[in-house]
């Protein structure tokens, strides 16, 4: 056995002496992919934040319907634009001051059909509890006239009311509103036709202080406000992955981050764009790697 080892060691030897280079080192570095974000992805990331920031300013605008830059009524006023016809229910009640039913009063719904370039409307009686219901009828805005016959005159209520369109799933979008009917004192403190000392028809008119806001129902505005918070909801938690991906270095929470601001939409869709803008960038973020030790 010593003879066998004396001759692998005398080979080998021989060999090492011919081939001197042949376990050289071939200079190659083991890398890993680096756990830190990008220098551009952290931009991308700030930027997302700031966005973000345009997002929730927008929740607080629809929050706010009374101060914000949109309101209710000019929010809902844009959907019936695109809303299809026949697609409005209108029903609400009539009360006196006291808060009683007015039964048998005309209720006459106006609006201006751009189709037949023409105002068209319909009228209908309340029922005996005070309540009405039209049906099929174009969203937007109409002139909602009530007519109750009284004490040897007419009284005449005029408002401006805008019907909700459609929303979501739903085919039909509903309005309700209860209208409280001024008293009978109310009308006769209202001056007459051609200054007359006494008139058979009486008016008060509300549409001049309702152009900028008419009539709407309550609850479309409430769901404009549930919207808002909707909004500032989403924009915090974009923020939120935002900074995870800078702390996880991800690009993936980064692209989840930027998709979520787009729905926070942001006044004239800033928000929309921004962020449609920071998700392609994701896909431009380089892949570092560092030696690994």
């Amino acid at each position: 056995m010593r003879a066998e080892d004396d001759d692998q060691s005398t080979y080998l030897d021989e060999v090492a002496k011919e081939s001197p280079l042949l376990f050289a080192s071939s200079g190659s570095v083991l890398t890993i992919e680096d756990p830190n974000l990008h220098p551009v992805g952290k931009a991308i990331a700030v930027s997302i934040l700031v966005v973000c920031l345009l997002g929730f300013l927008n929740g607080v605008d629809y929050a706010t319907p009374e101060d914000g830059l949109v309101r209710p009524d000019e929010f809902v006023y844009r959907l019936a634009q695109t809303a299809p016809d026949n697609t409005a229910t209108f029903r609400g009640t009539v009360a006196d001051e006291s808060g009683q039913g007015l039964a048998d009063a005309s209720v006459i719904v106006q609006w201006f059909d751009d189709d037949l370039d023409l105002w068209v409307s319909e009228e209908n009686l309340t029922d005996t509890t005070g309540a009405f219901l039209f049906e099929a009828l174009d969203p937007g805005l109409v002139r909602v006239d009530i007519v109750v016959e009284r004490d040897d005159h007419k009284d005449r209520f005029s408002n401006r009311v805008l019907l909700s369109p459609p929303a979501l799933i739903e085919p039909i979008g509903f309005t309700t509103i209860d209208f409280m009917f001024p008293s009978a004192e109310e009308f006769a403190a209202q001056p007459c036709e051609n200054n007359a000392e006494d008139c058979e028809i009486r008016h008060i008119d509300r549409t001049p202080l309702q152009m900028d806001h008419p009539l709407m129902d309550p609850s479309a505005a409430t769901g404009y406000v549930l919207l808002g918070f909707g909004f500032m909801g989403l924009a915090l938690i974009a923020a939120g992955f935002s900074l995870w991906a800078i702390k996880a270095g991800s690009v993936a929470l980064l692209r989840t981050s930027s998709v979520l601001v787009f729905f926070t939409v942001g006044h004239f869709y800033s928000a929309c764009i921004f962020g449609l803008f920071a998700f392609v960038l994701t896909f431009a973020v380089p892949r570092r790697r560092i030696p690994l030790n």
